[in-house]
């Protein structure tokens, strides 16, 4: 994969986290609260902590998220090329949906420790020396409290659920990227 694309798809996660870390901070208080309100959470996060509170975890969701991009995208092209040279021709889509869920999986595991890191800095109490966002000292907090389980909890949700995130949107963009070729190759 291209320097440019890999550094294109790293500025795409930093502003696609504008979006998703308020809405995964409201998600995750609501999870683990009593009230499960979402406008009452999220009332509650803007009254007591301000707009900051919305993006408590950004700086862990872009570090958890631009390591992701950078191993599952260049190891799905990967196993696609590797694919293709076994068979001799281009994959078909679900191979390349195939090598998606490989690609997303292994990019999961390897890094769920800052996906436990973005959680915990995220659920911390407000004013907390989590919550003040340092990455580092919270994987230093669980790996002193838990060891390596800790840095690894829920590691076996995450690579499935992420596994068949990349077979379902690599597979779908795969398919799309093959049927616009074939649409654009037919009106010239």
């Amino acid at each position: 994969m291209p320097v440019k694309h890999m550094l294109a798809a790293s500025a795409g996660e930093v502003v696609a986290c504008l979006i998703r870390v308020p809405s995964e901070v409201v998600k995750q208080r609501a999870q683990v609260s009593a009230s499960s309100r979402t406008f009452q959470i999220f009332s509650n996060i803007l009254h007591e902590e301000g707009i900051q509170g919305l993006y408590r975890g950004y700086k862990s969701t872009v570090l958890r998220e631009i390591p992701f991009s950078l191993v599952q995208f260049p190891l799905w092209e990967y196993l696609k090329a590797l694919w293709s040279w076994r068979q001799d021709h281009a994959v078909d889509s679900w191979q390349s949906a195939v090598c998606g869920a490989f690609a997303g999986g292994f990019a999961a595991v390897i890094t769920t420790p800052l996906d436990v890191a973005k959680t915990r800095i995220m659920l911390a109490k407000a004013g907390s020396n989590t919550a003040s966002g340092n990455v580092f000292s919270a994987l230093q907090g669980v790996w002193r409290s838990q060891g390596f389980t800790g840095l690894f909890a829920g590691v076996f949700p995450r690579m499935a659920a992420i596994s068949l995130g990349g077979f379902i949107f690599l597979g779908a963009y795969d398919q799309a990227r093959s049927m616009l070729s074939k649409v654009g190759r037919k009106s010239w």
